[in-house]
């Protein structure tokens, strides 16, 4: 005999039961496959950062080679001009050198 107020339950192997048993596998397939996902996503983040470090770097790579260039033209500049004028001083020097072999030569 049942009480006041009790429901009876519900006869096993009802049609209710067997929806709600359903759902139950739906939302555990869309959690096993939300849960994929976010496993995929945190990966994907890991590989940008990664990615994001490795271009970092080679941007400041890039800086530091453009700065010893910058300083490597100064110093063949530097070089160009100290050269010049030793290149004149050649000249000058070959041109009294033939003079004086000819010089050596009337005498």
């Amino acid at each position: 005999t049942m009480m006041p107020g009790e429901t009876p339950p519900p006869p096993a192997g009802t049609a209710a039961a067997a929806a709600a048993c359903a759902n139950c596998g739906v939302l555990q397939q869309n959690i096993n496959e939300y849960v994929a996902a976010l496993i995929a996503l945190k990966q994907k983040m890991i590989d940008a950062d990664r990615l994001l470090t490795e271009y970092q770097q080679k941007c400041t790579d890039i800086l530091y080679f453009s700065i010893e260039i910058s300083a490597l033209r100064c110093q063949v500049e530097q070089m160009l001009q100290k050269i010049l004028p030793l290149e004149k001083c050649q000249e000058e020097l070959g041109s009294l050198k033939a003079e004086l072999e000819e010089k050596k030569v009337c005498l």
